[in-house]
């Protein structure tokens, strides 16, 4: 592994806002801590970026210790929500300035700057100053200075959450693109699922302090370990099994024998039928363009499914829902708190 974070604990007072975090992060892999805010994710960063020290633990990149090693000297580039560029120099000169403090000739500097310009598609900005650039474009340049030194390590805190949707998910893809056409090993932070799935080869998914599942995007949202994981993963329906006999008995083959667990089905698992003699009947329709999301009042509770293409359905219709038995998990519940 490249990066390897060992037992790391964080306290502020009596709060432990990291308890025993362990991760990793292999070389050229797009990594994102995911959570809600609070549950450490930022603080993990930021300990790994050097910016602040931890009560207990190890960090180790390419098996050094980096302990000892403060933010400056690590060779890692960091980008923030808040672009963080200096107003007064112009993008050609935010881009370039780690290499100017590093002591680059002011040639190779106006080449790698012109290169990277290129990168990020902002060539005919370079004297542009940053209150002329929209948001996504300082976003872009920002990316382009933490870059422009070779990070050891590409550190992203939220680097999306301030821009509009349409602007997010164009600049997402060429994150995704850029990172890989690098290979520099990254670390995101994120409290959007739909970010993570999209980018991550890894995701780790946090609560209170804690790691609660990591592994790939379709481990994470196919085959979460807890309610917490499902719940988070997107939309979930989220049946105990005494609610799952009134909709589904042949469900509960797959059901564990020990411990408190609830039956996970995703929205676009079920499968519904306009069937005048069904026991579910649609509560609410919403349009979402590439498909409807439909409330379902059921005899296990309220259900949500999706449906893409056309679909023929009314509020108050009856129709009869399909689940197959793959596409049922099971997952540990922890709505109570994390499962020891």
């Amino acid at each position: 592994m490249y990066l390897d974070v060992r037992d790391a604990t964080k306290k502020y007072g009596a709060f432990t806002a990291l308890d025993g975090v362990s991760m990793s992060i292999d070389a050229g892999q797009f990594v994102c801590l995911l959570g809600p805010s609070g549950c450490g994710k930022t603080t993990l960063l930021r300990l790994i970026a050097g910016l602040t020290d931890f009560n207990s633990g190890k960090i180790l990149l390419e098996g050094a210790d980096l302990s000892a090693v403060p933010a400056r000297k690590r060779g890692f580039g960091i980008v923030f929500q808040s672009y963080s560029l200096f107003p007064d120099m112009t993008v050609a000169q935010n881009v370039g300035y780690g290499l100017k403090i590093r002591g680059k000739g002011r040639a190779d500097i106006r080449a790698r700057v012109s290169d990277l310009l290129e990168l990020i598609k902002l060539p005919q900005l370079a004297d542009s100053y940053p209150g002329q650039l929209s948001g996504g474009q300082q976003q872009r340049v920002a990316l382009a200075r933490a870059i422009a030194v070779d990070p050891r390590l590409l550190l992203l805190d939220e680097p999306l959450s301030a821009l509009d949707a349409k602007v997010r998910v164009e600049l997402r893809t060429e994150i995704h693109a850029l990172q890989k056409s690098l290979g520099i090993p990254t670390l995101m932070v994120t409290h959007d699922q739909e970010e993570a799935l999209a980018l991550a080869d890894k995701i780790i998914c946090m609560r209170g302090g804690a790691i609660v599942q990591s592994g790939t995007p379709e481990q994470l949202y196919l085959s979460p370990k807890t309610s917490f994981v499902a719940a988070f993963m997107g939309i979930s329906n989220l049946i105990a099994p005494e609610a799952l006999k009134n909709l589904m008995p042949a469900l509960l083959a797959g059901q564990p024998r020990q411990g408190r667990y609830l039956a996970c089905i995703r929205p676009e698992q079920i499968a519904l039928q306009p069937d005048t003699s069904g026991t579910s009947r649609i509560r609410e329709i919403e349009f979402l363009g590439n498909l409807r999301r439909i409330g379902l009042d059921s005899p296990a509770g309220p259900l949500v499914a999706e449906v893409s293409g056309r679909v023929a359905m009314e509020k108050g219709q009856a129709v009869r829902l399909t689940i197959r038995p793959e596409d049922c998990s099971w997952v540990a519940d922890d709505s109570d708190g994390p499962v020891k």
